[in-house]
């Protein structure tokens, strides 16, 4: 394990620290703005664009195809260095690796590959404090016991950090996509200023789960408040109770307890409570027949919150739904 994972909480930097980029989804899919940090576009049929910053994700959209772009207070200049992808501006840092487990030995040597060319690409950086990332894999939850594609990923994983993890594990979500099944993709947000790890204390951090998850437990902290203190990063969060699953196959009961850790974490990093218009979130759902009950849930409780609803298997097979997103002080 990292020590890393022990360290202690910076306070945020008020006066000097970075503002957030600001994260919107739109219906736009044209050329970029010069201060267009990176864009995301989601499914097959999205179109391929050859900005370095334009990053298609394997998971399909239910519903109406957004992209989420973030912008930043600069000018940004990108560039590709074989499998990696970078653009920086206004002290901020996008980068993104997209690679074939067949072509690394597998699902563990995949990852161990991608975050060593983060690792790489952030340690010789000015932005050397990893605020967030994704993650996406095909099946992830293929294989039995520690023979599970996941599991195998949180070992490789950990073993790409390198000493640049060291501060601290960042925020982070991990889902299942349903594209080629040996493609990985894996983004990261970093800054140049340290932002405040986020503990829910509704649950085991996951760097201490037992045994029972894995050889290598997985390496995230629920979310990170980003130095200015301006927004808090969630991680993906789901129906778990201490380090134990809730619910299981309870999609009603699920969203209710997701929605409880949500409101959780935003006491936790200070945040006010609710998820409202400064709160872009993403839900991915397991099963299409759970849209329309996704949906109806954020209806009731956060009517207002900018969502994406993507078609995404949960690290945990028994598991449904999981949010993540951003919430914004205002």
């Amino acid at each position: 394990m990292l020590p890393g994972s022990e360290m202690r909480q910076p306070a945020p930097q008020a006066t000097h620290a970075r503002t957030a980029p600001r994260v919107r989804y739109t219906h736009e899919s044209g050329g970029l703005s010069s201060s267009t940090l990176a864009a995301f576009d989601f499914g097959a049929s999205a179109p391929a664009f050859d900005d370095p910053r334009r990053f298609r994700v394997a998971l399909e959209p239910f519903g109406e195809a957004l992209s989420e772009v973030w912008e930043v207070d600069g000018e940004v200049c990108s560039g590709r260095e074989g499998e990696l992808r970078w653009s920086r501006g206004g002290g901020w840092l996008f980068a993104a690796v997209e690679c074939r487990e067949d072509e690394h030995g597998g699902t563990e040597g995949a990852a161990r590959h991608a975050y060593g060319l983060l690792s790489g690409l952030v340690g010789g950086a000015p932005e050397q404090h990893v605020q967030r990332i994704w993650n996406y894999l095909g099946a992830i939850n293929a294989g039995d016991d520690d023979d599970e594609r996941y599991k195998h990923f949180c070992t490789g994983r950990i073993g790409g950090m390198g000493e640049i993890f060291a501060q601290g594990f960042p925020a982070a979500t991990a889902i299942g996509h349903h594209a080629d099944p040996t493609l990985l993709q894996v983004y990261l947000l970093a800054t140049d200023r340290p932002g405040t790890r986020v503990e829910n204390p509704r649950q085991v951090s996951a760097w201490r789960y037992p045994r029972q998850y894995g050889r290598t437990p997985p390496s995230f902290a629920r979310a990170t408040l980003l130095p200015a203190g301006d927004v808090l990063a969630i991680s993906g969060t789901a129906a778990v109770v201490g380090h134990a699953s809730a619910h299981a196959g309870d999609i009603d009961a699920q969203l209710a307890e997701t929605l409880r850790n949500l409101e959780a974490l935003l006491a936790a990093g200070g945040l006010p409570a609710g998820l409202g218009h400064l709160a872009p979130m993403k839900a991915y759902v397991r099963h299409p027949e759970h849209v329309a009950t996704v949906r109806a849930f954020a209806a009731k409780h956060f009517p207002e919150a900018p969502l994406l609803v993507l078609h995404g298997d949960i690290c945990r097979a028994e598991l449904l739904i999981e949010i993540d997103g951003w919430r914004y002080r205002g």
